[in-house]
Parts: C-alpha cells; sequence; structure tokens
C-alpha cells in the first residue's frame, strides 16, 4: 500500500507533497530533518493522505496534486 501525502509547517504554513510506502517513518524523517526539502521548514503535521493499490498511481495522483500550484485546491483535499 503507498500513501499519497501532504504535511503543512507549524513554523509558516507552507506545504509539502510527497508519497511513500511508509506513512509513519516517512512523517518522523520529514521532522528529525533527513529530507533536505522540509529541513529549514520543522515541525511537521499530516495535513492529508490517501491511499492507492500501486506505486504507479500513487506517483501519478502526487504530480497531478502537485501541479494545482494552488493552497485553495490542497486545502479543499481535507474537506472532501
Amino acid at each position: 500500500m503507498y500513501h499519497i501525502y501532504i504535511l503543512k509547517s507549524s513554523k509558516n504554513k507552507k506545504y509539502y507533497i510527497g508519497y511513500t510506502d511508509n506513512l509513519e517513518r516517512r512523517l518522523k524523517e520529514h521532522n528529525s530533518g533527513k529530507s533536505k526539502f522540509t529541513r529549514t521548514d520543522r515541525p511537521w503535521s499530516l495535513f492529508y493522505h490517501e491511499e492507492s493499490d500501486s506505486e504507479r498511481k500513487a506517483i501519478l495522483r502526487e504530480r497531478q496534486i502537485k501541479s494545482w500550484k494552488s493552497r485553495k485546491m490542497i486545502e479543499k483535499l481535507k474537506f472532501k
């Protein structure tokens, strides 16, 4: 099982979108500074996530969400 996730920075309200096969581990990595893209904006909390049965589908969904480039569109996911 794969997870498409959106993290929100408590520091500056930025979003980070990604996918993983282990959501708990990945969130810990983001908050411990192991990811260079999220290191400076810690702490991160899980804002949204959805599951996918294949890595390919997860990648496509992650790309779709990233292509929106709109905070409003991302925030609408939370309330679906």
